[in-house]
C-alpha cells in the first residue's frame, strides 16, 4: 500500500452541468417494462424453465448430481450417527418446554428431517425441535389447556384426556405454523427475514433463554409448579418457584448441579482442543447413558421420587387432522412462532452457506419448512427448526450434505422403535440440565449491551426493549415490541438524519462538514448544505427547518418583507414622500412615516418582487429609506448535496418547490451530485417552469462551485481550486 502523502492526481475536464454533460455523453434510454410485461413473463413456461423449476423445488437434485460417495459418504455416516444422539436427547428436553409429553420430540427430530431432505436447501443444518419454539409452542399448550383448571372451550377437546388434549393443540398449531411458512415461500415473500435485525433477534432469544431457564427450574429443584402463559408469567412462575424452595428435591439437585459442570467442562474442551479432536466428545450422550444406569440401579423413580421420563411407545401414533377451531384461537401465536422459526433457521443456514460456498434460497426455505411443519404436525410433532448446537455438531463432525440429517433420523427411528425402553429411567432434571447448559450462547449475548451503548444507541435501545418486553410481556408480544421499536429508530433515522454544512479542503476539491476540520474554507456568499437521505413526506418540513437554519433567514419572511417594502416605497414616491437624489431615494420629511396596517394579498407577497415603475434598483443590504426595515441577506448561492438522496415522493416534490422562495430573493439555486432517475422523475412531474430549470443541476460540487466563482468572484482566488474549467486536486 502506498503511503497516501506520495499519491497524486490530477484531471481536467469541462466544467460539466447536467445539461451540458448529457450533451456532450450520449445516455442509453432502456425500456421499462410494464407489469404485463412482468406478468406475462412470470407465466410464460419453456422447458429450461420447467427444469430449473424442478431443481429449485427440489434441490435434492442439484446437489445428488455432484455427490462424492468415496469423499462424502464416511463423513455424513460419522456426522449422521453423532447428531442424531445429540437430537434424540434434545428432543426429549425440549418436549419439557412444550409442556407435552417427551417421546413427541423425538418426533420433531424424524418426521419433519424426511421432507426437509428432499426440499432443503441448506446441506449443513440439523431440523428438528428448537427450545424457543418449544417454550412458544409450550405457552400456548398451557393457555389452552392449563395445569389446575378445567381447557378452553374446544369442541375437539371432547372425550380426550389432558395428556392428548395438549398434544392436539401442539400438532394443530404445528401444522397452522407450517401452512404459515408455506403460503410465504409460495407468495415469495422470503426478503420478510431482513426486518429482523441481528440486534433484535440477539434481544429476542436472550430473553427467550430467561423464560426456558426459568421454566426447567421445576425439572431440577424436582417441584410441582403450575404452567403459566401470559404477560408476567415468568414472574408468576419464581413466584410459585420460591413459594416451594424447601420441598427441594435433593437426588433432582444434585444430578441437575453434577450434569451442569460435566457438560459445561467437557464443552469447553471441546472448544478449545476441536483442532486435535477427529469429533467432539459427546458428552450428553455420556451422562445420559450414565443417569440412566445410575437411576435403574437405585430406583429413583420409586425410592427418591425422581420424575422420569417414563414409558416410550416403541411405535408410531397414528396421524391425527388439526381442529379449525384451534386454527382460529391460535394464528396469533403461529405467525410470530412462523417468522421466528424461518428467521432462526435461515441465519444459521447462511452461516454455513457462506462457509462452504453454495447457495440457499430464502423463498425455498420457507417452503422447505412449512411442509415440514405440515408432515410434522400431522404426525404430532413439535414445530421444526434447527437448533445452534445440534446444527454445529452436524457441521464440525464432517457432515456435507443433508443425507448427515436423513441418517440422524435413522437413529431416532432406533431409538423410537427398539431402544426406547431404556432412557425410561431417564430423570427429567438431567433434560432441564442439558436445556440450561446449551443456553449459555444465547445468554451471554448480554455482554454486547456495553459494546452497542457506546457504538450505537439506537440499536442498544432496540436490544434492552425486545428483550424486556419479550421477558415480561411474553415472547409473542416482546416480538411485537421489539419490531415496534425497530421501526421506531429507522423512522428516527430517515426522518431526522445528521444534515450539515460542507465547507472546502483547502487546495482541493473536497468538501466535509465545516465542524469537522481545522484547514477548511467556507466560500464567501455560498452555503453548501448536505442532505444524507431520502427526501419524503415524513423529513420534508425537517430539511426545509435545517436548511433555514443553515442559511440564518426564512426566505419566505425575507421576500413577504421585500415585497411590502417595494409596495411601500412606490406609494411614498407617487405621494411626493420619497424623492430621487445623486445619493438615492431620500425622505422629503424628516419625521419617521409609520408603517401601513394594510398587508394586502398575502399570494401577492408571495410572488416575484415587482420592481417595474421604480426608478432605481433597491439594494436591499444597505439602508433603507424613511425606517423601512427588511432583513438582510447574506449569501447569493445555495448549493444542495443530493448525492445521497435515492428516492423523493409527491410530498417532497412540493416540498422543494420551495426553492423558489430562495430564487425569489435572488439566491442562486444548485443542485449536485443528484441521481439522473430522480431528475427523470422531477420532468415526468412538471417540476420544472421558468424560474426553478434543469440548468441548476451539475455533476459535483466543485462544479457548481466553479460556475458560481464565475459570476460572483472569490475575493481569495488562492483558496480556490482551477477556476479556470478544471479539476486539479
Amino acid at each position: 500500500m502506498l503511503r497516501p502523502s506520495t499519491q497524486r492526481y490530477s484531471v481536467t475536464r469541462p466544467l460539466y452541468s447536467e445539461d451540458t454533460f448529457e450533451d456532450e455523453h450520449a445516455k442509453v434510454y432502456r425500456k421499462h417494462k410494464r407489469l404485463l410485461d412482468h406478468f406475462i413473463q412470470y407465466f410464460t413456461c419453456t422447458s429450461e424453465r420447467a427444469k430449473n423449476a424442478a431443481v429449485s423445488l427440489l434441490p435434492i437434485i442439484g446437489w445428488m448430481k455432484i455427490y462424492s460417495i468415496k469423499d462424502w459418504l464416511l463423513n455424513d455416516i460419522v456426522s449422521g450417527v453423532s447428531t442424531g444422539l445429540v437430537a434424540v436427547l434434545q428432543g426429549l428436553a425440549f418436549s419439557l418446554l412444550a409442556s407435552i409429553s417427551t417421546w413427541y420430540g423425538l418426533y420433531a427430530a424424524f418426521f419433519p428431517v424426511i421432507m426437509y431432505f428432499f426440499l432443503g436447501t441448506s446441506r449443513h443444518i440439523s431440523v428438528g425441535s428448537f427450545p424457543i419454539l418449544s417454550l412458544m409452542v409450550g405457552a400456548v399448550v398451557t393457555r389452552l389447556v392449563p395445569d389446575e383448571g378445567p381447557p378452553a372451550n374446544i369442541t375437539a377437546f371432547e372425550g380426550l384426556t389432558k395428556d392428548e388434549q395438549r398434544i392436539l393443540v401442539s400438532a394443530s398449531l404445528t401444522f397452522l405454523v407450517g401452512l404459515f411458512q408455506l403460503g410465504m415461500g409460495l407468495l415469495q415473500v422470503g426478503f420478510i427475514v431482513m426486518y429482523l435485525s441481528d440486534t433484535l433477534i440477539s434481544g429476542f432469544t436472550t430473553a427467550a433463554a430467561v423464560h426456558i431457564l426459568v421454566s426447567q427450574l421445576k425439572f431440577v429443584l424436582g417441584l410441582t409448579v403450575p404452567g403459566f402463559s401470559g404477560p408476567l408469567s415468568i414472574i408468576y412462575t419464581l413466584e410459585s418457584v420460591f413459594t416451594q424452595i424447601t420441598s427441594t428435591n435433593i437426588h433432582d439437585l444434585v444430578t441437575s448441579i453434577v450434569v451442569m459442570v460435566t457438560v459445561l467442562g467437557i464443552k469447553e474442551i471441546n472448544d478449545r482442543f476441536k483442532s486435535k479432536l477427529p469429533v467432539p466428545i459427546p458428552i450428553e450422550v455420556i451422562m445420559t447413558v450414565i443417569a440412566c444406569g445410575i437411576s435403574y440401579a437405585f430406583n429413583f423413580s420409586e425410592n427418591h421420587g425422581v420424575d422420569v421420563v417414563g414409558k416410550i411407545p416403541n411405535t408410531f401414533e397414528s396421524p391425527i387432522a388439526p381442529s379449525l377451531q384451534l386454527f382460529q384461537m391460535t394464528a396469533v401465536e403461529a405467525f410470530p412462532i412462523a417468522i421466528v422459526g424461518f428467521a432462526v433457521a435461515f441465519a444459521v443456514a447462511k452461516v454455513y452457506s457462506v462457509k462452504h460456498d453454495y447457495i440457499i434460497d430464502g423463498n425455498q426455505e420457507l417452503i422447505a419448512f412449512g411442509a415440514s411443519n405440515i408432515f410434522g404436525g400431522a404426525f404430532k410433532s413439535l414445530v421444526a427448526s434447527t437448533a445452534l448446537s445440534r446444527s454445529a455438531v452436524q457441521e464440525s463432525t464432517g457432515g456435507k450434505t443433508q443425507i448427515a440429517g436423513l441418517l440422524s433420523a435413522i437413529i431416532v427411528l432406533v431409538v423410537i422403535l427398539g431402544i426406547g425402553f431404556l432412557l425410561e429411567p431417564l430423570p427429567k432434571s438431567l433434560l432441564g440440565a442439558v436445556v440450561i447448559v446449551n443456553l449459555k450462547g444465547m445468554l451471554m449475548q448480554v455482554v454486547t449491551v456495553p459494546y452497542l451503548w457506546k457504538k450505537d444507541r439506537p440499536d442498544c435501545i432496540v436490544w434492552v426493549g425486545t428483550c424486556l418486553a419479550a421477558i415480561f410481556l411474553g415472547l409473542d408480544l416482546g416480538l411485537a415490541v421489539g419490531l415496534g421499536l425497530e421501526l421506531l429508530t429507522v423512522v428516527f433515522r430517515a426522518q431526522f438524519p445528521r444534515c450539515c454544512v460542507l465547507a472546502n479542503i483547502s487546495g482541493t476539491d473536497i468538501y466535509r462538514d465545516r465542524k469537522d476540520y481545522v484547514n477548511i474554507y467556507e466560500p464567501e456568499g455560498v452555503k453548501i448544505f448536505r442532505i444524507p437521505s431520502p427526501i419524503f413526506f415524513a423529513n420534508i418540513d425537517f430539511f426545509r427547518d435545517k436548511l433555514k437554519d443553515a442559511v440564518g433567514f426564512n426566505p419566505l419572511r425575507i421576500l413577504r418583507k421585500r415585497n411590502k417594502a417595494v409596495k411601500k416605497i412606490k406609494k411614498m414616491i407617487k405621494k411626493g414622500e420619497l424623492t430621487l437624489t445623486s445619493n438615492g431615494l431620500q425622505a422629503t420629511c424628516s419625521m419617521p412615516i409609520e408603517e401601513s396596517e394594510e398587508e394586502g394579498n398575502m399570494e401577492d407577497l408571495d410572488k416575484p418582487t415587482d420592481y417595474s415603475d421604480l426608478p432605481i434598483q433597491v439594494n436591499w443590504n444597505t439602508e433603507l429609506p424613511a425606517n423601512i426595515r427588511v432583513p438582510p441577506v447574506n449569501i447569493h448561492s445555495l448549493i444542495l448535496d443530493f448525492s445521497a438522496v435515492s428516492f423523493l415522493d409527491i410530498s417532497a416534490l412540493k416540498g422543494l418547490k420551495a426553492l423558489k422562495e430562495f430564487i425569489r430573493v435572488n439566491v442562486d439555486v444548485y443542485i449536485v451530485g443528484c441521481d439522473p432517475y430522480i431528475i427523470e422523475k422531477l420532468r415526468n412531474c412538471k417540476f420544472f417552469d421558468d424560474e426553478i430549470k434543469t440548468s441548476i443541476f451539475f455533476l459535483t460540487i466543485h462544479d457548481a462551485m466553479l460556475f458560481i466563482h464565475e459570476s460572483h468572484p472569490p475575493k481569495t482566488v488562492t483558496l480556490i481550486v482551477s477556476v479556470d474549467h478544471t479539476s486539479s486536486p
